[in-house]
């Protein structure tokens, strides 16, 4: 096959997997490294070119993904870095996109919100036992331990010393 009509192929395949979801740029060189027929200088010049063309922007994809995570559920900061990792993206645009996202999202609301919906589902806290499993939930959350201990105090109102 010509590179010409590889590139085209690639290009093809690149489009078709952007138009299902949005990707960074490691996933989307990984998916298309896939295919026996792919071939790393024809890829990197197609992510080149996307890129040009606006298509890929790894901070930009960050901020999004890291703003529509926090519609749909409150998370804490730890929780959203682990989530932006497992898209391949790099340190810097991580913590850029974090600090971003957390600048129009006020964490303690967010704690708020998790725990209103965790009492709702469950009741409020009512033994050190309950106060545990609701800190031990806000911890796998990625909420921030004094953070989440000062809330599970607050809800529960019993005497925690052993959480």
């Amino acid at each position: 096959m010509t590179e010409d009509k590889l590139y085209e192929r690639t290009m093809k395949r690149a489009f078709n997997l952007l138009s299902a979801k949005p990707r960074s740029l490691a996933e989307l060189r990984e998916r298309l490294m896939e295919k026996a027929w792919a071939e790393s200088e024809v890829v990197e010049r197609a992510i080149a070119r996307l890129q040009e063309l606006g298509y890929l922007n790894d901070q930009q994809y960050a901020e999004q993904f890291a703003t529509s995570r926090l519609t749909i559920k409150p998370i804490g900061r730890s929780r959203l870095r682990r989530d932006l990792q497992r898209k391949k993206l790099s340190t810097a645009v991580i913590n850029q996109a974090v600090e971003s996202v957390y600048e129009s999202h006020d964490e303690e609301a967010l704690i708020d919100q998790a725990i209103a919906k965790r009492t709702r589902l469950r009741g409020k806290p009512t033994t050190r036992e309950e106060s545990k499993k609701l800190m031990d939930h806000l911890l796998r959350q990625g909420f921030g331990y004094d953070l989440a201990m000062r809330k599970v105090r607050a809800a529960g109102k019993v005497d925690d010393d052993d959480l």
